[in-house]
């Protein structure tokens, strides 16, 4: 590989990791700026790497960046109408006592795919709390496995907005993806639920005190003829506005019951009767654009075969699949479950100002992500032009190095440097854009590359590793052996599923 192009990519790479790190700018500018410097060193002219970083920014916020807004208007929604809490509790009553670490770990793997893993985890962590309380125990086992299931799908499975802009950078079938994505999460799941139960009990007693009597409550002793032989209750005034918001608990039941959202939602007329959203409708807005792209996936498959067509650009679809390829597009099928959401979740009385709100709150709260979204692709457009990405596949070439371990190495180190799973996920694509077409690489398994590789030790530099640790009460070493060893435990469980759907895909 030739040497100016070799340290034109490290010193890119290099760029992002410093300045996030070292400097007050963040990781959209940083992008622009890995790239500026990425041409520079290439040797592009300056007025083609202008031309470059915008054309990359247009054409991948053109081709994902109306999905993106929608998903994350669709995960406030679930959210505010109890939708969410609904789905969750649903979840715990199928799998049954004795199984809330699966359930909580499906739980967490669930409300992920709409809803971003921080906002999520706050939203979910008091029903792992209502159910400690009822078990008497196993809070961090509960925690660790709704927080891992959480990173999962939020890595994963598309429309969350990670994967989302990493299919629109490597031009992956986000059907696709969402089907594989799901199947990882499944076969990653019990590494997860083994990995909380074996740990859990292990870091109980080094919750900090104020968690442990936020979640137990003080105890009173009481004899062998306590409620079910308990060897402790607990007092009626120490179930906390926390452990009661996604899930009123019936200690002597152990029955949980969905919190009312009613005053979240406006001023009910007199007489209304408390709105409730039932598990079934409550996943509509999920389950049918989710649906829908799959559906659009299959038959796309079926007709090329029927056709003869190999590569998807030559792809023009039958009349009978014309129907499919519409509704099954993603703007399309994220519209449709958008309005699911507004029109069967929320109650007529729910003002429109109040709806406009939380649909700005989401937008905020997005806005981030598509630019550094955008950065990302501007920075694999100028990797592209410069000449870097097509050296460096003829370098990959020249070496026994499976060429999907390229984006998954990137998207790990990253993570390791500078903490933001997106960021290196959407890093980890822009690099390996330019190499998906000369080296053969199916964009689907570069996807999964860069989303699996960016699940890596969560640690000091991740929000959620804060968000995570501070709500299960878990500091020093125990949060490291907790969360960060899980989430290393699932990136390394993911190595030999890239290996086997490579042979299965490539």
């Amino acid at each position: 590989m030739d040497i100016q192009l070799l340290l034109a990519l490290v010193v890119g790479i290099a760029t992002i990791i410093v300045l996030v790190l070292r400097t007050r700018l963040d990781a959209f500018v940083s992008l622009l700026i890995a790239a500026l410097v990425t041409g520079l060193i290439a040797g592009q002219p300056v007025l083609e790497i202008v031309s470059s970083i915008t054309t990359g920014f247009g054409n991948t916020l053109a081709s994902i960046g109306i999905v993106i807004g929608l998903g994350v208007g669709i995960g406030k929604i679930l959210e505010v109408s109890g939708a969410a809490n609904a789905l969750a509790l649903a979840f715990l009553r199928a799998f049954g006592k004795g199984r809330e670490p699966w359930a909580m770990g499906s739980v967490g793997a669930l409300v992920s795919i709409p809803v971003f893993c921080d906002s999520g985890y706050v939203i979910m962590n008091p029903l792992a709390r209502s159910i400690a309380r009822v078990k008497r125990g196993g809070y961090v086992t509960l925690a660790l496995a709704l927080g891992c299931g959480m990173t999962l799908t939020h890595h994963l499975v598309p429309p969350t907005p990670g994967p989302l802009a990493v299919a629109g950078i490597l031009g992956a079938d986000l059907g696709a993806l969402i089907l594989v994505g799901l199947a990882f999460t499944v076969i990653l799941l019990p590494v997860v639920v083994f990995y909380a139960k074996w740990i859990g009990p292990k870091l109980e007693s080094s919750v900090i005190e104020e968690v442990r009597e936020h979640v137990y409550g003080s105890v009173t002793a009481q004899g062998r003829g306590g409620h079910r032989g308990a060897a402790t209750t607990f007092a009626d005034d120490d179930v906390d506005s926390d452990a009661a918001e996604p899930g009123a608990v019936d200690s002597d039941a152990g029955h949980l019951e969905p919190a009312d959202p009613s005053t979240e939602l406006g001023t009910p007329p007199a007489g209304a009767k408390p709105h409730r959203v039932g598990a079934v409708m409550g996943s509509l807005p999920l389950v049918i654009p989710l649906l829908l792209i799959v559906l659009n996936t299959v038959t796309a498959a079926i007709d090329q075969a029927n056709q003869g067509v190999v590569g998807a650009e030559e792809y023009e679809p039958a009349s009978w699949a014309v129907p499919f390829a519409f509704v099954g597009n993603p703007v399309i099928a994220l519209v449709i479950g958008i309005l699911l959401a507004v029109y069967m979740l929320l109650p007529r009385w729910t003002p429109r100002t109040k709806v406009q709100g939380w649909f700005a709150e989401a937008a905020a709260s997005a806005g981030l992500i598509l630019l550094i979204t955008g950065a990302g692709g501007a920075l694999g457009q100028v990797l592209r032009d410069s000449g870097v990405g097509d050296a460096l596949a003829e370098a990959i070439a020249a070496t026994n190095l499976p060429a999907f371990l390229v984006p998954f190495l990137i998207a790990t180190l990253v993570r390791v440097a500078q903490g933001s799973g997106t960021v290196a996920m959407i890093t980890a694509a822009s690099v390996t854009a330019p190499l998906v077409t000369s080296l053969g690489v199916d964009p689907l398994i570069a996807a999964l590359a860069c989303t699996a590789g960016s699940m890596v030790f969560s640690y000091f530099n991740d929000s959620y590793f804060w968000v995570v640790t501070r709500f299960t009460g878990l500091d020093g070493t125990a949060a490291l052996k907790g969360w960060s060893g899980i989430t290393t435990a699932v990136w390394a469980g993911s190595i030999p599923l890239l290996f086997i759907t490579s042979l299965i895909v490539g």
